[in-house]
């Protein structure tokens, strides 16, 4: 089963899987210094291949971006805290409308031109005028949610401004998606952009070439000395180069790591039990970490005349999932099941594991005392209308066809859709569906209202159908409690609150973590995963 969203949602103080600093071992670093890393991920966007910064929401071309292009901040992974990059220090004004960073004043460009105030403010300036030429499409569009502009201050202060208070935007300038590159791309088209035309950063590699599903290659930077303090090194990548490339089968690339002709294997979906076995038999390891965000999620259409606007059947979908069965039948034994609609490792995440219990007795209560009674053929009826939900999907996959067996034990019909290219574009919006999911990729819990709140949703029709407008009103006031705060403790209660809610009302239906496991060969050590879950490489090294 791939994470791969239906619909394109732009698409995000975690559990972490495996100790993020992974394969430890150091040894001589001077030894190992130098060398290629061959790195072999999922195949590239089909749609949208890109590897601008704030253009692009691929994980893949992301965890790339994090290796050229620096930001202001960066996030610890293990507790989530915003810590001094680009930026050595910074302050909120107490109205949260302005954001003043002081900066490093000896970060250069790739192409030797001074990371100043000046640059980072056109940067700004570049993000705003990015959603407007692309109509909001751009991934980047989210991360700046009220963001008029920034203002110099003296050549290493800079001043954002935003039209209301944002509490993730702090969390925001950690991004990949913000990170600072030389203003100058910002004169080339969005489509150009993409191509990695004209974008440099300030990172510890160099982009040396994109080339489209295809590979993209990665040059050390000599005279690199700001790396973040999250990083055991500071200065110079050890790699002279990394190569990725795009296999789109799990066994070659799983093959290709144990063979030794790559270094890392980067899947976009976990390893297979039996990879998993064949990696590890292999003498190489399999490091894991939740990517923070929205987890792989269920949301039903509660509108009226479809089935989930009841909440009894909503709550019986609940006790009728199997999380820790589906969890660990589709990948492997050891695989965690899911706790709420967040990923264990977003911040301010709250475990719901109680409300998800497995109890299909409880469900067949909850349908029994709502009328719907089982049928010769093992399906829920009521008035002659079977109980049947229709879940639209562009693909069949395991994880649907198990879901289907386990709704079925306790009577109901998890109906199985194939969609055309047309209809993918448009069932929503027409309501063609009583259910269906998504996710999104963020380490901030403000990620789920690009999804569940109509006045930010990149599906409007989703969020409006996913709840009853004062359902919706309630989603809002704590979306709005969470994020009109410099108080994180206020945040932390309204997210905390949020959580409860949605499980509460039948809302959000969690299906899935989703893990990025990663095949590691014994010669690579220094390992690391950022607080996305993506690659980072300045204390990598390669026998």
């Amino acid at each position: 089963m791939r994470f791969k969203p239906i619909v394109a949602v732009a698409a995000a103080a975690l559990l972490s899987l495996a100790a993020c600093g992974g394969n430890g071992d150091s040894g001589d670093d001077a030894a190992k210094a130098g060398g290629t890393l061959k790195v072999s991920f999922w195949p590239d966007n089909p749609t949208f291949s890109c590897i601008d910064p704030f253009q692009v929401y691929w994980i893949e071309s992301r965890s790339i971006i994090r290796n050229y292009a620096d930001s202001l901040t960066d996030q610890d992974p293990q507790s989530g805290k915003i810590v001094p990059w680009l930026a050595k220090s910074w302050e909120i004004s107490p109205d949260g409308l302005s954001y003043t960073f002081k900066l490093r004043d000896d970060v250069t460009f790739a192409n030797g031109k001074k990371l100043d105030a000046q640059a980072v403010a056109d940067n700004a300036t570049g993000w705003i005028a990015t959603v407007k030429a692309t109509n909001g499409a751009a991934f980047g569009s989210s991360y700046v949610q009220g963001l008029t502009g920034a203002t110099v201050t003296d050549p290493t202060t800079v001043v954002f401004h935003l039209s209301k208070p944002n509490s993730s935007f702090l969390q925001a300038t950690s991004t990949t998606n913000l990170a600072i590159t030389d203003p100058a791309e910002f004169a080339l088209s969005p489509a150009d952009r993409c191509t990695g035309k004209g974008v440099v950063g300030s990172g510890l590699f160099v982009l040396d070439h994109y080339t489209a599903k295809v590979e993209t290659v990665l040059t050390k930077r000599a005279g690199y000395t700001w790396g973040s303090s999250l990083s055991t090194n500071t200065g110079e990548a050890k790699l002279a180069k990394v190569i990725f490339n795009y296999v789109a089968e799990d066994s070659v690339r799983t093959g290709n790591l144990i063979s030794g002709a790559t270094d890392i294997a980067w899947p976009r979906n976990p390893f297979s039990p039996q990879d998993e076995q064949l990696i590890t038999k292999s003498g190489d390891k399999v490091e894991a970490r939740s990517l923070p965000g929205v987890s792989l999620t269920l949301f039903a259409n509660t509108s009226a005349g479809h089935p989930l606007a009841d909440p009894a059947i909503r709550k019986a979908l609940y006790k009728a999932i199997d999380g820790k069965t589906y969890a660990t039948t589709l990948f492997g034994a050891n695989y965690p099941a899911v706790q709420g609609p967040y990923n264990s490792t977003t911040p301010y995440f709250k475990s719901e594991a109680a409300k998800l219990a497995y109890d299909p007795d409880g469900a067949g209560k909850l349908l029994d005392a709502a009328g719907w009674a089982l049928g010769a053929d093992g399906i829920r009826a009521k008035n002659g209308a079977k109980l049947t939900i229709n879940y639209p999907l562009t693909t069949f996959n395991s994880g649907a066809e198990l879901l289907q067996a386990q709704l079925k034990k306790v009577g109901i019909e998890l109906k199985l859709t194939q969609l055309t290219t047309a209809q993918s574009a448009t069932y929503l919006k027409e309501g063609a569906y009583d259910i269906t999911s998504t996710y999104f990729t963020r380490a901030d819990p403000g990620a789920l209202q690009f999804i569940i709140n109509p006045e930010v949703a990149n599906s409007k029709a989703l969020a409006t159908q996913a709840a009853a407008p004062a359902q919706t009103a309630q989603i809002q006031a704590l979306f709005k409690k969470a994020l009109e705060t410099t108080d994180a403790a206020q945040s932390e209660k309204a997210y905390g609150e949020l959580q409860d809610y949605l499980i509460d009302e039948g809302l959000t239906f969690p299906l899935a973590e989703r893990v990025q496991k990663v095949g590691v060969s014994s010669k690579v050590h220094g390992f690391a995963f950022t607080s996305e879950s993506f690659l980072k490489l300045n204390d990598v090294t390669k026998d």
